[in-house]
C-alpha cells in the first residue's frame, strides 16, 4: 500500500521548476557538499560493485556508469561549458531506477532542478539513506534553488520510510510556514503509509485530525493506506470501521485494493471463513477478484492445509482465462514444500517450466528448503548446480537458505565456499547468514574461526549497519 501512496504523489508540473533564491538569501556552501559531488570510485569498488547475474544487467550497469564517468570528463573539460543532454539523464534516470544512490549523486556535472531532487530524495528514502537525503536538501539550499512541494514531499517520505517519523513531522510543520508548499493529500497520504509501516497507529488520529482542520478529505489511496495498516496490525475492528467511514463519504468507493487487503488480512491470520465473508461481500459490492486477489486465497488454503479450496482456485482461474502467473506457482511450490509433500512441488515446479515461466531465487530458496527438511541433500546439490549455470538474479535469502541446507548436514567447507560466493554474487550477508555460519562452526568445534566471524560481523554491525555490509 505504501507504494500505491508513493504511485499517486504525481509530481505537479508547475511546481518543479527549478526557482533560484536571491544570493544574499543562499546558505553558506556545506564542507559536505564534495562527499556526494564529488565522490570518485576506486576500481575495486567499481568492480565489486558490478557484479550481476546476467550479462544484460552487467552491459546496463557498465553503460550506466560509463556514462555518468564520460559526462563528468566532459564537464570538468574547458571544451563544454553546458551540460544537459539527453543521454545524461537517461544515465540519471537508470540510476535512481537501480536505486544505485552513489552514482545518481554523481550531479556535479549538470544543472539539478528541482523535479530531479525529487527523484533523487525518493529514491534515498528507498535505500535507508536519511542522511544523504538531509545532506542532499542541504546542498539543494546552497545550489540557490527554492524547494518546491514535491521536494517537500519526497524529503518527508524518505525520513518516513527509514523510520525517523518525528523528522517527517517536523519537515511538515517546515512545510506549513512556507505559502507554496503547504502540505496536500499526497503528502499526508505518504506520511501515513510510512506511520502503518512502523506501527505508529497513535499518530494517525493526529495527523487526520490535522487534515480535518484544513479542510483536506482523505482520498481512495489514504483509506486504502488506513485500512491496509490496520489490517497488518491485526486491528481488525478498526480496519472495517474505516472502511465503512470510507464507504459512508461516498466520495470514496472501496475498490481492487481494498478488497485484496481484507481478503490478505484475514487469510493471513487462518480466519477462513472470515476471509470468505469478505471476499462474498466485496462481490456483492462490485468489485471483481484480479489476479493478487487468486494468489492471496491460494496462500491462504495452502496455509490452512486446504488443498482442495487451493485447487478450487486454481480450476477457476483457468475457467476465467487468468494464466498462472511466477507468485502463483511460488505459493504452490512454497505450501507442498512445507507440508513435506516434495512429489506435488516437483510436479508444480516441472508445470511452471513447462508454462515458460523462469523459476526465481523465491522458487529455488522454496525447493532448497524443502529438500533440506526432507533430507535430500542430493537434491539440493542439484539445486546449485541449476542457478550457477543459469543467469537467475539471486539473493541473500536464498544463499542464507542453502547455507543452512549444507550447515544441517555438518558440510562447513561447502558452507564457507557459498558464503564467499555471495560476493561474486553481488549479495551482502546479513544477520541470518552470519548466525548460521557461526552455529555450524561451534558445532564442529572450530571455534575460533566463529569467534573471529563473530567480530566481522560486529565490526561490519557497528561501522554500517548489517544493512550495508560490504566486502
Amino acid at each position: 500500500m505504501e507504494s500505491q501512496a508513493l504511485a499517486h504523489a504525481k509530481l505537479h508540473s508547475s511546481s518543479t521548476r527549478s526557482t533560484r533564491l536571491p544570493r544574499d538569501h543562499m546558505h553558506a556552501p556545506n564542507p559536505l557538499k564534495s562527499s556526494i559531488q564529488l565522490s570518485k570510485r576506486s576500481p575495486k569498488s567499481i568492480s565489486d560493485g558490478l557484479q550481476k547475474d546476467s550479462k544484460k544487467d552487467l552491459s546496463r550497469i557498465l553503460r550506466t556508469d560509463a556514462a555518468v564517468e564520460g559526462i563528468a570528463r566532459k564537464a570538468n573539460s574547458r571544451k563544454y561549458k553546458q551540460l544537459w543532454p539527453k543521454a545524461v539523464l537517461e544515465a540519471l534516470d537508470e540510476a535512481i531506477r537501480e536505486n544505485q544512490w552513489e552514482t545518481a549523486l554523481k550531479q556535479h556535472w549538470y544543472e539539478a532542478r528541482c523535479q530531479t531532487y525529487t527523484k533523487l530524495l525518493m529514491m534515498l528514502g528507498k535505500c535507508r539513506q536519511p542522511a544523504q537525503a538531509s545532506l542532499l536538501f542541504e546542498i539543494m539550499l546552497s545550489e540557490g534553488l527554492r524547494p518546491t512541494l514535491d521536494v517537500y514531499t519526497a524529503l518527508v517520505s524518505s525520513y518516513g520510510q527509514c523510520g525517523l517519523l518525528d523528522k517527517a513531522l517536523s519537515t511538515l510543520e517546515d512545510m506549513k510556514s512556507i505559502s507554496d508548499c503547504k502540505p496536500d493529500i499526497y503528502t499526508y497520504s505518504i506520511l501515513i503509509s510510512c506511520c502503518t509501516k512502523f506501527h505508529r497507529f497513535d499518530l494517525i488520529g493526529r495527523i487526520r485530525a490535522e487534515m480535518s482542520y484544513l479542510g483536506i478529505e482523505c482520498s481512495t489511496v489514504t483509506y486504502n493506506t488506513i485500512i491496509n495498516g490496520y489490517g497488518k496490525g491485526e486491528m481488525f475492528e478498526l480496519m472495517e470501521d474505516t472502511l465503512t467511514e470510507m464507504i459512508e463519504s461516498e466520495s470514496c468507493l472501496p475498490d481492487i485494493f481494498t478488497l485484496n487487503t481484507f481478503v490478505r488480512a484475514y487469510g493471513k491470520l487462518g480466519q477462513i471463513e472470515k476471509m470468505e465473508e469478505w471476499y462474498n461481500e466485496f462481490q456483492l459490492m462490485g468489485i471483481q477478484p484480479d489476479m493478487k486477489t487468486f494468489n492471496i486465497l491460494i496462500k491462504s488454503y495452502g496455509k490452512a492445509g486446504m488443498y482442495e479450496k487451493m485447487r478450487s482456485v486454481m480450476y477457476y482461474m483457468e475457467k476465467r482465462f487468468f494464466s498462472p502467473t511466477i507468485v502463483t506457482f511460488n505459493t504452490v511450490i512454497e505450501v507442498f514444500g512445507k507440508a513435506g509433500n516434495i512429489e506435488k512441488m516437483d510436479t508444480y515446479f516441472k508445470k511452471m517450466k513447462h508454462q515458460g515461466i523462469k523459476p526465481n531465487a523465491i522458487t529455488y530458496c522454496s525447493l532448497v528448503s524443502a529438500y533440506s527438511k526432507a533430507g535430500h541433500i542430493v537434491k539440493v546439490d542439484s539445486i546449485l548446480r541449476q542457478v550457477e549455470n543459469s543467469d537467475v538474479k539471486l539473493d541473500t535469502p536464498f544463499y542464507n537458505c542453502i547455507i543452512s541446507a549444507y550447515g544441517q548436514t555438518g558440510d562447513v567447507e561447502r558452507m564457507g565456499d557459498l558464503f564467499l560466493k555471495m560476493k561474486d554474487r553481488g549479495c551482502k550477508p546479513d544477520n541470518v547468514t552470519f548466525a548460521t555460519m557461526i552455529q555450524a562452526y561451534n558445532a564442529k568445534g572450530m571455534n575460533e574461526a566463529a569467534e573471529k566471524l563473530e567480530k566481522k560481523r560486529i565490526a561490519a554491525e557497528e561501522k554500517f549497519g548489517m544493512n550495508l555490509i560490504g566486502w
